[in-house]
């Protein structure tokens, strides 16, 4: 299996690669800054945004599967962008000459955005899509036309929905990343609505979700998530007393008076996604011991 991997060197992706090359695959990843081979990743510089590169990419590797995880993730701007129509295209580029090169499998990253908040637990094929962002309507409208897409003969394809995560390498302005951060500095962390309930799963079972379906013949949306759900304040405290920094969580008002657009549970259920004889690697503690741990070194070293 020769594997082609976008965003490989993204916080998914960078876990991804190293668990493809452990299962023998012949792996390729793309990245538009140079990055040097190695004897597990062939590496590609190319802007995907540009068509004729995404094309040229395709054409050049000859993948048998495609992991597509590269999309535009700003924290705090992703929601919005309009880059999004953008990747939408260029994703089109990817489907159509992938299938034309004689691709067989291709397998992309979707997004919990994409369900209708509010239901609680969701579940593919069952739960309302109706995306209350851009981020999410343009990613729900790549699979609609994914799927349809794959009806060709000799083409099959999945679509992980991710759903809250954590790990190495995160983006040091998300939720576990920044509360680790400011407890491993002395430092307070002040937190909004701690009393939404999530599934966090460590980026590592992500990954290793995103290989196991690239490996099966599942097809459709798939839920990615852990099977675990916690409250944020329960991670937190979690964390906090991981690090003796209970008395550094500071609330911007009494949790019970705090009021939030987002839906007090959201929660994948992940029925499909054990079918494929996937097991979570890490539980939430475990998790978070690990990603500890990795800030730690970080710090350390004067790297954050």
């Amino acid at each position: 299996m020769k594997v082609l991997v976008t965003g490989g060197g993204g916080f998914i992706g960078q876990c991804c690669l190293a668990q493809l090359h452990a299962k023998g695959y012949e792996v390729h990843a793309v990245s538009s800054a140079p990055q040097v081979s190695t004897a597990a990743v062939q590496w590609h510089q190319a802007n995907l945004l540009d068509i004729g590169h995404a094309r040229a990419l395709v054409r050049a590797t000859k993948p048998s599967h495609l992991l597509h995880l590269a999309w535009y993730t700003k924290q705090g701007k992703y929601w919005t962008a309009p880059e999004n129509l953008s990747w939408v295209q260029c994703s089109l580029a990817l489907i159509q000459e992938f299938t034309e090169s004689g691709g067989e499998r291709f397998v992309a990253a979707g997004t919990c955005a994409e369900y209708e908040w509010g239901h609680g637990v969701c579940v593919e094929d069952r739960t309302p899509l109706v995306p209350a962002t851009v981020y999410g309507t343009y990613k729900h409208a790549l699979q609609l036309m994914l799927r349809s897409w794959s009806k060709q003969p000799g083409l099959s394809s999945a679509w992980g929905r991710i759903f809250s995560l954590y790990g190495r390498r995160e983006n040091p302005e998300r939720l576990v990343a920044s509360v680790i951060i400011a407890l491993l500095r002395g430092e307070p962390a002040t937190l909004g609505n701690v009393a939404l309930v999530r599934d966090y799963s460590h980026a590592e079972d992500v990954a290793s979700a995103f290989v196991a379906l690239l490996g099966s013949k599942l097809e459709g949306p798939v839920n990615i998530g852990s099977g675990e759900a916690a409250s944020l304040g329960e991670i937190v405290e979690m964390i906090a007393g991981k690090l003796d920094g209970r008395n550094l969580i500071k609330f911007r008002v009494p949790p019970s008076l705090v009021q939030s657009s987002e839906p007090a549970l959201l929660l994948p259920d992940i029925t499909r996604l054990v079918s494929t004889g996937w097991q979570r690697k890490f539980d939430l503690d475990s998790g978070l011991d690990d990603t500890i741990t990795w800030w730690r070194q970080q710090l350390n070293t004067s790297r954050i």
